[in-house]
């Protein structure tokens, strides 16, 4: 058992409740024995552990004190009979602390197991906080990329217009020779059920070579980039693409300069 999987899974904390079998009492003795910087981490969790049960311990109540100390000098003067009636009370007196101790370790128990729970709640809103964080700033890193191209001087704008198959589709194409690189605008591209996709392709010397899959989620998209590129086509293809683009379901193309 290593220290990464002690610490990931909160077994430090669960050994100093008791919560853990015997066979994991021994591993994590073992750790803490081989480990300097462990057994440190380990002593400050268990003095945060005792500091939290010394602010939250139950006093007895404070007549008890009192009443004590005036049954035993009423003892001195009475008889054995009286003696045992007061041992009697005595012990009363004890089980009632021993009542309120256990009450309040049980308490501190709980308080405890809430406050383990409560880190690792926050912990797994952290760790879902940070995956939505990396997540949204992929995003907006390629955005920039794409953003970029667009914007770059030495690109160019070249529109496809849907034909018979597609009359009210199109789609806007950025192609930038210098960079090598394709950005499409597919917003005007009408939708297709889930059994089919838009690939594109690029025409080279009559030779049709797959420029990507359109995805359908991303009105604005990076494709593939081709060298002597003498148009760009888009053809129906069935959902995931084709190795080879099927004439019949050409929906759109451009001439490029």
């Amino acid at each position: 058992m290593d220290k990464k999987h002690i610490l990931d899974n909160g077994l430090l904390e669960q050994y100093l409740l008791g919560e853990l079998n015997a066979q994991d009492c021994k591993q994590i003795e073992h750790a803490l024995a081989s480990d300097t910087e462990l057994k440190a981490q380990f002593d400050a969790l268990e003095k945060d552990f005792e500091m939290l049960g010394l602010e939250n311990a139950i006093e007895p109540p404070k007549g008890i004190k009192y009443q004590l100390i005036q049954d035993i000098r009423e003892a001195k003067d009475t008889k054995n009979n009286k003696g045992n009636s007061n041992l009697k009370f005595y012990l009363g007196i004890a089980a009632s602390v021993a009542a309120l101790s256990m009450l309040g370790g049980f308490w501190m128990y709980n308080e405890l197991s809430d406050v383990k729970q409560q880190l690792q709640t926050v912990e797994t809103e952290k760790t879902e906080l940070n995956d939505k964080l990396n997540n949204l700033n992929q995003q907006i890193e390629n955005e920039t990329v794409l953003f970029a191209t667009v914007t770059h001087p030495d690109t160019e704008q070249y529109v496809l217009k849907g034909n018979t198959l597609m009359p009210d589709g199109k789609v806007v194409s950025y192609v930038n020779h210098s960079t090598k690189s394709v950005v499409i605008n597919t917003e005007r591209l009408p939708k297709l059920d889930a059994e089919h996709d838009y690939q594109m392709w690029a025409d080279v010397e009559g030779e049709m070579i797959n420029m990507g899959v359109i995805g359908k989620d991303q009105n604005l998209m990076a494709m593939r980039y081709i060298d002597h590129a003498e148009s760009l086509n888009i053809t129906i293809e069935p959902a995931g693409g084709n190795d080879h683009p099927t004439v019949v379901q050409l929906v759109t193309n451009v001439y490029l300069k």
